[in-house]
């Protein structure tokens, strides 16, 4: 546990970015990994926020560039997946970012928003949120059950 520390705030950045781009995985086992090894909560949860943030927005700049070859290569998601995804979008818009953390469906809905052009700085910020209150939670539910944890 002693090198999750040492490595852990790049590492978790990393993982994090990963997380929300091409590798599935869970960024929040990350998270409280290095919590629990002795790592600053607070930056735990910005370094995670600022790669699963940057991870997402890179899905989201794949979805704007719109070359289907990518989005099936990297993401495997079909045309007709985003397609489903297409009534959603459109009535929220970028509220949707607020739940693009969620597994499964968050790297579609990142990607759509961009395919579908919704405005970059909102969704940018809706997502952020999003993402930030994802890691809170998990920080805050760890510090619930194991309250001696941290010093």
């Amino acid at each position: 546990m002693e090198g999750l520390v040492e490595y852990g705030y790049w590492g978790l950045f990393i993982g994090a970015f990963l997380a929300a781009t091409v590798v599935p995985f869970s960024s929040d086992v990350l998270l409280v990994a290095l919590i629990a090894a002795g790592g600053n909560v607070v930056t735990t949860i910005i370094a995670a926020t600022a790669g699963n943030w940057l991870g997402g927005l890179s899905s989201y700049g794949l979805g704007w560039l719109g070359k289907w070859e990518w989005i099936e290569k990297w993401f495997r998601i079909t045309p007709e997946k985003l397609e489903k995804q297409s009534s959603r979008i459109k009535r929220w818009g970028s509220w949707l970012a607020l739940l693009t953390w969620l597994p499964g469906v968050g790297d579609v809905m990142a990607i759509g928003l961009g395919f579908y052009k919704v405005d970059f700085k909102s969704a940018a910020l809706f997502m952020l949120i999003g993402k930030c209150a994802r890691y809170v939670m998990w920080a805050l539910l760890y510090l619930w059950i194991f309250p001696n944890a941290v010093a």
